[in-house]
């Protein structure tokens, strides 16, 4: 077998492990949050989200981090040199414990002024919110120290141990369920403090397994601080990226609640929560192609890294589409079955973070195989400053009378902008051709997108007077669509390849 066909082999492995992940988890996840919704109230989970996103707000130091220990890791493994990947794991160990004092620090000074002075917080609810802002700082810290041991078990593409471990949480988040239903305390703080738990139970296994498995991960005395320098100056640049996704997320939930109160919060809450799921369903593809654009551009391999990016970019925006198009159509009978009450703006957020989730998902194998180069100052520093223009716009539209729904118009348009602009950096970046993205990724997920959109439109007119229409619409959908996808979306290539990858699956099930 060739290596690249290995590779394949091992992606596709990868992505299927973690759709069975995701799946399980997707499951859960519906069930817990109707729960929690129902059991904390309105009012009260748009709290916890609320002050839970100010501490959020200063995770873009992580955010830029984790990239950085993600790409030096893989990029080590790439190049086989084990005393150079065991330094980097250190390192990168010792800057997530700068970066876990520096994130309290900010939580609470900074933090603190938008909690007392910014937030519209019920007085009777505000004792609660303080343990819930200080319960979201500490399980910030611990998800900020997990951080370089998911990006090892990453770089060695062992998603089975990855999905493992993610099940393991979710179950655990669903004893919390039980716990909420059965305790006899206030569910808000009792919420918030089973979350941490949860948290520093995961970390736990997570440093287990990796000092048993990897010998990298045991870590070396002594601080390397010129990889120190260098590991943070590739994050720095990463910084203004990640500074200005938190901003835009977390900026966008302060303006909401600033004008509209918390019940507005929680409409914005579900609609994340439900665009997430199906996003991080799809994006189990990229986690397990990412380490391979890496790995090939660590070893010289243009030609191959230009076409998994090419792949990796079309099948996540068509995975996307299959998942979100049915739910998008039939948004109120599914909400409705799910949640019973579903807040007021709920539907309208979700439809609108949909089309953000494909364009950002589209874009996600392009920062990649940036950052794979290290060479990212001036396509950070442009990115960042057209994606933090989002809260300030946003801003003025609502001082002018916008209504809720309008901050996500807003964020459309910059993120659809900001893609094209990646486009062009790529291109200079690794000798990507745009007319080659454009005529093998860019016009049939057009063509797949607008046709499929038309038809579901149509079907759900079509059922919608029938007993259990929306049921019988969504498999209409989701049928219509995959065949356009097979027919028009996928090359012969890309249907061969598919087509031998379910193949070696189904055999390997029957032996």
């Amino acid at each position: 077998m060739s290596e690249t066909a290995a590779n394949n082999k091992r992606i596709a492995k990868n992505t299927m492990l973690l759709y069975m992940r995701m799946l399980f988890i997707m499951a859960v996840q519906l069930y817990t949050s109707r729960v929690v919704l129902n059991t904390l109230g309105v009012v009260d989970y748009g709290l916890y989200n609320v002050v839970g996103g100010i501490v959020s707000l200063f995770a873009f130091l992580d955010s830029a981090m984790v990239t950085s220990t993600q790409r030096y890791l893989t990029f080590e493994l790439g190049s086989c040199n084990p005393a150079r990947l065991q330094r980097v794991f250190t390192t990168s160990v010792q800057i997530h414990a700068m970066i876990s004092l520096i994130v309290v620090f900010l939580s609470e000074t900074i933090g603190m002024y938008l909690f007392y002075h910014k937030l519209v917080i019920p007085p009777e609810r505000m004792q609660a919110a303080m343990w819930v802002f200080q319960f979201s700082i500490a399980a910030m810290c611990v998800q900020i120290m997990s951080t370089p041991y998911n990006a090892i078990i990453i770089a060695h593409e062992r998603m089975g141990v990855f999905a493992a471990i993610s099940v393991v949480e979710v179950v655990l988040k669903l004893l919390i369920v039980y716990i909420l239903l059965i305790g006899n305390f206030d569910k808000l703080i009792l919420y918030a403090a089973l979350i941490l738990l949860v948290q520093l139970l995961v970390r736990a296994v997570y440093t287990v397994y990796c000092r048993r498995s990897f010998p990298e991960s045991k870590l070396v005395r002594g601080t390397d601080k010129p990889l120190i320098k260098e590991m943070s100056g590739f994050a720095g640049w990463n910084l203004m990226g990640n500074f200005a996704a938190v901003m835009y997320d977390t900026g966008l939930n302060l303006l909401l609640n600033m004008f509209f109160g918390p019940a507005v919060n929680a409409a914005r809450a579900i609609s994340v929560q439900v665009e997430s799921a199906i996003h991080r369903f799809a994006s189990n593809f990229q986690t397990a192609v990412n380490p391979q654009v890496t790995k090939l551009y660590a070893q010289e391999r243009q030609v191959e890294m230009h076409r998994l990016v090419f792949r990796s970019s079309k099948f996540t925006c068509l995975l996307l589409l299959v998942l979100m198009l049915p739910v998008a159509v039939e948004a109120e009978p599914i909400l409705t079955l799910w949640l019973k009450n579903v807040p007021e703006h709920t539907i309208t957020f979700m439809r609108l973070l949909f089309c953000v989730a494909i364009i950002n998902a589209m874009a996600g194998p392009l920062t990649t195989s940036a950052a794979a180069t290290g060479k990212i100052k001036t396509y950070q520093i442009t990115l960042s400053a057209i994606l933090l223009s989002i809260v300030p716009v946003a801003w003025v539209v609502l001082k002018c009378g916008g209504q809720p729904y309008s901050v996500f118009v807003v964020m459309i348009a910059i993120c659809s902008l900001s893609f094209v602009v990646r486009l062009f950096f790529i291109r200079a970046m690794i000798g990507m051709s745009i007319r080659a993205y454009a005529k093998e990724v860019l016009l049939p997920c057009f063509i797949v997108v607008t046709v499929s959109t038309a038809a579901a439109l149509l079907w759900a007119r079509l059922f919608e007077k029938l007993p259990g229409s929306w049921i019988l619409a969504c498999l209409a959908i989701v049928l219509f669509t995959s065949a356009m996808i097979l027919s028009v979306g996928l090359s012969a290539d890309e249907r061969h390849f598919l087509g031998n990858t379910v193949r070696r699956y189904l055999r390997k099930e029957r032996t």
